[in-house]
């Protein structure tokens, strides 16, 4: 098998027959072997039934695939569909995103033009159901809407701490097995939780960090469809302290251990620095939620050290007050 499209979803019966709808059309144009994984990340609602429906019918026939992740977290599903996968390339698609009617044979072209290329990524444009706030296209990568032009460029070339979006990235099998961690410090988005954003760019430093190169191909193109609620400043408060919380782990996995400690003070003080920056730059503007979203950005990423190491230490009492009553519980019997 050249690809697998492997769509990664929690919830997603009532979207998911939209992106079968676009992958089905594809069927019979691409000259390419591919077929479809499906990874349920232990939904609750009818995801199960909507793809085993679709696998019934004779076009999706063999090639649609259903797997079950119990383990809660986008990087737990992302890494059962690698592991199911048939396809020497991984397209991962969500279950909002909607490929264009040449996606696929796009995936597997590239893939042929550029063999050191060990993961790309799309052109993904917002499919918004409300008007998006003033200024939005300067946070709008964060919610995986990514134009970066028309042109084919190396993200490690360009910028060394850029990555594409995980939706509608393609990475070799071959590479994420064998220098992506089976074990994630990021699970990723847990249900509606948001609180442990940047599995993706875990995923795409450790690629980076073996060498192999990362590319933006504009040639794949996806609509990525942003419900109402995504523009809530509830939703976007909450995800932007998410991506910062998490930016210790994504920026840490650069460096040897013994790097680290200058590392987060040299983080530290420059997150700091942006900051006060960002707030006296725009303190006439602070209502606008655009400028809330990069304060709070900025504003947990100076913590991210502090939420780790906390989280850490309450991990290691646990597991010593767990050891304790087991003591206990073996000398009283």
């Amino acid at each position: 098998m050249d690809v697998t499209v492997v769509i990664c979803t929690y919830n997603g019966a009532s979207c998911l027959s939209n992106v079968f709808e676009r992958l089905a059309s594809q069927m019979f144009t691409t000259l390419v072997s591919w077929d479809i994984t499906v990874v349920d990340n232990n939904s609750r609602d009818q995801t199960a039934q909507v793809v085993q429906g679709y696998q019934d019918l004779p076009i999706f026939l063999d090639r649609l695939h259903y797997e079950y992740e119990p383990k809660q977290g986008l990087a737990f599903a992302r890494r059962r569909g690698v592991r199911a996968a048939k396809g020497k390339l991984l397209a991962f698609l969500d279950d909002d995103n909607l490929p264009s009617s040449s996606w696929v044979q796009a995936v597997y072209d590239f893939g042929q033009q550029h063999p050191g290329a060990g993961a790309y990524g799309s052109q993904i444009v917002g499919a918004y159901e409300v008007e998006p706030p003033q200024d939005f296209e300067r946070i709008a990568c964060f919610l995986a809407v990514i134009d970066r032009g028309h042109q084919p460029f190396r993200y490690d070339l360009l910028d060394r701490w850029l990555f594409p979006a995980g939706a509608g990235l393609v990475v070799r099998k071959q590479v994420w097995l064998e220098h992506v961690s089976e074990k994630p410090r990021l699970s990723g988005v847990l249900a509606e939780k948001l609180t442990s954003k940047g599995e993706d760019i875990e995923a795409l430093s450790y690629i980076r960090k073996a060498g192999w190169q990362i590319w933006h191909n504009p040639d794949m193109q996806i609509e990525h469809v942003i419900g109402r609620e995504r523009m809530a400043s509830g939703y976007l408060l909450t995800l932007f302290q998410g991506v910062g919380l998490s930016r210790y782990h994504t920026r840490m996995v650069r460096f040897c251990p013994w790097q680290r400690p200058f590392a987060i003070a040299a983080y530290g003080v420059n997150d700091l620095r942006r900051w006060l920056l960002h707030y006296t730059t725009h303190y006439s503007k602070k209502s606008s939620i655009v400028v809330q979203c990069e304060l709070t950005l900025l504003y947990y990423s100076l913590l991210s050290p502090i939420y780790i190491f906390s989280q850490t230490l309450v991990k290691i009492l646990a597991n010593q007050c767990d050891s304790i009553f087991k003591i206990m519980r073996i000398d009283s019997s």
